[in-house]
């Protein structure tokens, strides 16, 4: 009972983290169920079995609304899967020791690259004009994503949905919704990898896929309340530094630093963090800008004219 309540509060913050940013569900709860003493393989063995019916909810509700490119979940989808099978197998391989600085090193990876987004990134353009992704790109980008996903217990929002939105080529919400039915096929086979290289340690995961579940589920609501409170930039840039601490730590503690070496690494994450996250709040205090010749036409009463036109 102890343990389905851990695992519950786990998904309810990895789902108040994926409600408000659309992305991390996997890496932030990965990074909490190794931190409760949830080993690597089974940790993300755990999240991608809950994330087969959750991401199933998710594609479904996309193509209800029409979000869906199914040239692009083909495209990225099938080459996902297979480096979500390989990215599987792989870290159901490795011993417990072994298997352990591997995820917490492409955690980190994986929370550098939130917290950058977060807190230096900018908006992703809105595409004008519907340009279609080469089989080229999305494919490599598919397998790559796919493999970080099943080895770090998360990664194919990150790794896909912001390399999709940067290039501008397609509506974002066209991007979102392709990359969620795509990752269907890879949670999918991500459990197919880690069932055959896990066998009856599989079964196992029961207890933390229900309270996974659960957890999500009561916090979708305060989720949804959540992205209406608090600036993005100010979340994301909070949760890219709670990912990179924490799993530093075990990489630390595995090639044996200590004295003041490990706490001048931990003085240097602390310190940068903490002033991004500075950043990233006065970012979102800031008003927005309006050109001083748009502000007069606004005070006289006149029609203000579009600036991207012609």
């Amino acid at each position: 009972m102890r343990s389905l309540l851990i695992f519950t509060l786990v998904g309810v913050g990895a789902q108040l983290v994926d409600g408000a940013l659309g992305m991390a569900f996997g890496v932030t709860a990965s990074t909490l169920l190794v931190l409760s003493g949830v080993a690597a393989a089974q940790a993300s063995a755990a999240v991608h079995l809950a994330e087969v019916g959750t991401t199933l909810a998710s594609g479904l509700s996309h193509w209800r609304f029409k979000n869906i490119d199914w040239s692009i979940v083909a495209k990225l989808g099938v080459p996902g899967a297979v480096g979500a099978f390989l990215g599987a197998t792989v870290l159901s391989s490795l011993s417990t020791e072994d298997a352990a600085p591997l995820m917490a090193a492409i955690l980190v990876a994986i929370g550098i690259y939130v917290l950058v987004r977060f807190s230096l990134g900018r908006p992703p353009g809105i595409a004008t004009t519907h340009t279609p992704h080469t089989s080229k790109f999305l494919a490599p980008l598919g397998l790559f994503g796919g493999f970080i996903d099943a080895s770090g217990g998360g990664g194919w929002g990150p790794v896909t949905t912001s390399t999709l939105l940067s290039r501008g080529k397609t509506a974002p919400r066209t991007v979102i919704g392709s990359v969620s039915a795509s990752e269907f096929l890879v949670a999918v086979s991500a459990s197919l990898g880690f069932l055959v290289g896990l066998r009856e340690e599989f079964l196992h995961n029961i207890p933390i896929v229900l309270g996974l579940a659960l957890g999500g589920i009561l916090a979708a609501p305060l989720a949804a309340w959540l992205v209406s409170r608090v600036s993005p930039a100010l979340l994301g840039t909070a949760v890219g530094g709670v990912i990179i601490l924490t799993n530093s730590q075990k990489l630390v503690k595995y090639f044996g630093i200590a004295g003041p070496w490990s706490t001048g690494i931990y003085a240097t994450i602390v310190v940068g963090w903490a002033g991004l996250v500075f950043y990233a709040w006065r970012t979102s205090q800031a008003p927005a800008y309006v050109p001083e010749e748009l502000e007069a036409e606004v005070a006289a009463g006149e029609p203000v004219r579009d600036e991207t036109a012609g």
